[in-house]
């Protein structure tokens, strides 16, 4: 049987470096994107390069029939859902805790936290026996914020990747006996878009490895995660932040 992997955010950063390296690793992938049509499309182009087959689905992930059209867009086109890694995720709003604006924080609750949940149950809807398959592997990214707390800069952020890492314990503990493996990866300051401007070069230097981390560092150990060699890891949260 084929392995068949969503990827929600696919077409940027570390979902992006992520579905071609899984594509590498035997996968066959589907990029959700929300809006970038043409990074969705560039992404898929350079996983059938690999020789897997690949597919781009648009869906807003905040909406629950979006992330239901999503899966089964994904079976009908791929075959059977075995793997999901939960990408998508947005910073904003930055600044101190005192600074804070309600209608700012809704957009990253929504996201970071609601979306996660939603799109990781349909996950295990089509993967858990109770629901006639025969199981996978989920990888939600988190962060390294969710413990350093980001002050003064997004501890909003740092808050809602708590939550992720939250999730992904207990998550992995409800599903472990239906042959389904949660784990969660938690990157430090990555060289992504995702980074404001400037923040890449000012604190590369001051970091324990001296530099930020690559999407493609991240990626590696998601797809591990996601593979025969990671048969006994689970409720595992990886940091991937260069000892920071």
């Amino acid at each position: 049987m084929s392995k068949v992997l969503i990827v929600t955010g696919g077409g940027r950063g570390i979902g992006h470096s992520t579905c071609v390296l899984a594509a590498d690793a035997g996968w066959d992938v589907c990029v959700n994107y929300v809006g970038n049509k043409a990074r969705a499309d560039e992404t898929v182009a350079l996983i059938e390069a690999t020789g897997q087959r690949g597919i781009a689905v648009q869906a807003d992930i905040t909406k629950e029939q979006d992330v239901i059209n999503l899966f089964e867009t994904c079976t009908k086109e791929l075959g059977p859902v075995t793997g999901m890694v939960n990408s998508a995720g947005i910073v904003e709003p930055y600044g101190r805790v005192d600074e804070l604006k309600y209608d700012e924080l809704l957009p990253l609750i929504d996201l970071n936290i609601t979306a996660m949940m939603i799109v990781t149950r349909e996950a295990i809807k089509c993967m858990s026996p109770k629901h006639g398959s025969a199981g996978g592997a989920i990888v939600l990214v988190s962060s390294a914020s969710a413990r350093i707390g980001a002050p003064g800069f997004c501890a909003s952020y740092a808050a809602s990747k708590g939550a992720v890492d939250s999730f992904a314990w207990g998550v992995a503990q409800e599903v472990a006996g239906e042959n389904i493996r949660v784990n969660a990866v938690s990157p430090g300051v990555i060289d992504t878009e995702i980074q404001p401007d400037g923040r890449v070069e000012e604190v590369g230097s001051n970091l324990p490895l001296g530099r930020v981390g690559q999407p493609e560092e991240v990626a590696k150990a998601i797809v591990w995660l996601l593979s025969e060699e990671a048969s006994y890891v689970a409720g595992s949260n990886l940091d991937v932040a260069g000892a920071r």
